[in-house]
């Protein structure tokens, strides 16, 4: 198996920290040196190891933002 190449290129927040001192961020994140992307996934707590995630572009993560704003969460 290749090996995966990352880089956060910025740490925009953490939403959530597991019991177990993970932590579940929003980050800008280059993937095998391509554009970095919008990615939210969990993170070990030294920054070496992560769980799966999900990535958007700059168009999806705006669309994923307006369906957010449309929620009633009352």
């Amino acid at each position: 198996m290749a090996e995966i190449k990352f880089e956060i290129t910025e740490k925009l927040g953490v939403i959530s920290y597991s019991t177990r001192g993970w932590s579940k961020e929003l980050n800008l994140v280059s993937w095998n040196d391509r554009e970095a992307k919008y990615d939210v996934r969990e993170w070990s707590p030294d920054g070496e190891k992560m769980g799966k995630g999900i990535t958007f572009s700059k168009e999806e993560i705006i669309t994923l933002k307006d369906l957010l704003i449309g929620l009633d969460l009352s």
